[in-house]
């Protein structure tokens, strides 16, 4: 089977204002026709900027220095930037990691499709909506026809990935870069969507590069792995060679960082790691039978209106057909003192609506919020923000970019609680906190006088975490705190999650789609389907022998991990 794209010396470099920084250093990577690669590796490691050169996407900065690159006979290391375009959607295509900054939010996503189409001369104008249509329904949109005309604020993230994976396709490409594709979704999305990625590339016979932090979707998909470290290709072998027996200690330090079945949190680690601390979650929570939190009756529920809906607003029409949506639908729940509870679901089941009301960030249509015995829900919650409470309440939020002020450095952003909480705090004293917490959730502390652009992903979720740590509070409500993270940097931070919550008393509220690692952390589990409870228990209980058919249906969609 010969080579499509064949990869050597690739050096990759970028000017900074502190310098020359090599990002990929003298890698030799091959991708053979009809193969699916899986490039694994950390941050920083040089698995995106790879493929960035390959695309001859890389910004201003960077700069391919050394070596080739060469896509079916065409060294792509040197070609010009018209033969680029016309290569770019035509012969290779890239699913970006975050589907909603590829797509035009201006325009609908049918008009986008087209727009590939009739730029690559794949369709007419008079044809190219059919084939637009033709593409959304490939990727299992259903209603094609509607979906047509929608904007991509009108999605969800599974839905638009799926979108990204219609533009990537539309112009039946031969060799596919899929990026991070399933990051921050849940697992039944992330199986349709890797699943779907899987079918229609064998269907078109095209080749694909898969770059992944996840290595149990590395091991389930990919034929061959190579991986990746500081910018060099460690170690390149088979799947079944790769994580049946790793040769590279950093592949070693990988696997064993990954959440898997039987594994304890302090397992994550690296070996050489000190002792940590045995968990002792259950014992901490049986201190008290009065819960820290009492969740009764929680409702939350919008208006629907029907397409023209506005219009028959404007004209003072009230549609007595139109019901409310209930996104959370009579949800009651405990979390105990020093516990850690679980909130599993899918994509729109009502687990972040759930946890944002209490926050007291969205206002309940119905139901009580009780902490520590005072009734959360009386409070409005554009008032909530100045009381007392709000201290012992912090939130560690799922998108760290979003969550963070654009203006303020990652010091200003950690130290933002602690100058709300107290009345003109010393700045010395301030900073010194802020520098204890940074080292706590491991950014270093040369990082702490940047702004967020200037940070990767998994830098800015540290930030986020040590923000939520910063007052000492008693209720943490995590909103998959380690989505962005390498696995690496995930089991050190879960491990200090666990040791700060035995350490100072507090209670998680655990919101996440990987099962393996509510299993490590939590005490009891909440499965949520449609906004309402299915099931919830200990996480043994209902995790190894689940009641509901829908929580089995979770399980079953959890990618394999090596082991």
């Amino acid at each position: 089977m010969s080579d499509l794209l064949d990869i050597r010396d690739l050096c990759v470099e970028f000017e900074t204002r502190k310098g020359i920084v090599r990002a990929v250093e003298k890698i030799d990577i091959s991708l053979k026709k009809g193969e699916t690669l899986g490039i694994v590796g950390e941050s920083g490691s040089g698995k995106s900027v790879t493929s960035y050169a390959a695309m001859r996407i890389l910004d201003r900065a960077g700069r391919i220095t050394s070596g080739s690159i060469v896509y079916s006979g065409i060294d792509l290391a040197t070609a010009g930037e018209a033969e680029m375009r016309d290569l770019r959607g035509r012969e290779m295509s890239m699913i970006f990691q975050n589907p909603r900054a590829a797509l035009n939010p201006i325009r609908q996503i049918g008009r986008q499709i087209e727009d590939v189409l009739i730029q690559h001369v794949q369709a007419t104008r008079a044809e190219a909506r059919r084939r637009a249509i033709a593409a959304l329904e490939q990727v299992r949109i259903a209603n094609p026809e509607e979906r047509y005309n929608a904007y991509p604020f009108q999605l969800s993230g599974g839905m638009c990935q799926r979108v990204v994976i219609a533009l990537a396709l539309a112009c039946r490409p031969q060799l596919l870069i899929a990026d991070e594709p399933t990051t921050g979704l849940d697992v039944t999305t992330q199986k349709a969507i890797m699943d779907l990625i899987v079918d229609l590339t064998r269907e078109h016979g095209m080749s694909t590069i898969l770059i992944t932090h996840d290595l149990g979707l590395a091991a389930a998909y990919c034929d061959r792995v190579t991986v990746m470290e500081k910018g060099r290709v460690v170690e390149c072998a088979s799947s079944q060679d790769i994580f049946g027996s790793p040769q590279h200690a950093y592949t070693r330090k990988l696997m064993r960082a990954t959440p898997r079945p039987g594994a304890l949190l302090q397992d994550l680690l690296p070996e050489d790691s000190p002792p940590q601390s045995p968990a002792n979650a259950q014992s901490t929570a049986a201190r008290s039978d009065t819960p820290l939190l009492r969740i009764e009756g929680l409702i939350k529920e919008y208006p629907r209106m029907s397409a023209g809906g506005w219009l028959e607003k404007l004209r003072g029409s009230n549609p007595a057909d139109e019901k409310p949506f209930r996104a959370v639908d009579d949800v009651s729940f405990d979390v105990g003192r020093g516990e850690t509870v679980g909130l599993v679901g899918e994509s729109g089941c009502g687990k972040s609506t759930t946890s944002m009301m209490i926050m007291r960030l969205l206002d309940p249509t119905q139901g009580r919020i009780l902490f520590d015995g005072t009734d959360l829900a009386l409070f409005p919650a554009k008032e909530f923000a100045r009381n007392p409470l709000r201290r012992r309440i912090q939130m560690v939020f799922q998108d760290p970019t979003e969550s963070l002020n654009p203006r303020y450095t990652a010091m200003r952003a950690i130290a933002d609680p602690i100058l709300q909480a107290a009345d003109r705090p010393r700045r010395d004293a301030v900073r010194a906190r802020c520098e204890e917490l940074a080292g706590l959730v491991g950014l270093p502390l040369n990082l702490l006088d940047r702004l967020p652009h200037q940070l990767s992903g998994g830098q800015k979720a540290r930030v986020g975490i040590a923000r939520a740590l910063a007052l000492n509070p008693d209720l943490v409500v995590l909103d998959e705190p380690t989505a962005a993270l390498d696995v690496s940097v995930q089991a050190v931070v879960l491990n200090l999650l666990q040791s700060l919550k035995e350490r100072l008393g507090m209670s998680y509220l655990f919101v996440s789609h990987d099962l393996h690692v509510v299993r490590l952390l939590c005490d009891r589990v909440i499965v949520m389907r449609s906004g309402r409870i299915v099931e919830q228990g200990k996480c043994e209980d209902v995790l190894e022998r689940p009641a509901s058919a829908y929580t089995r249906e979770l399980i079953d969609a959890i990618p394999k991990r090596p082991v």
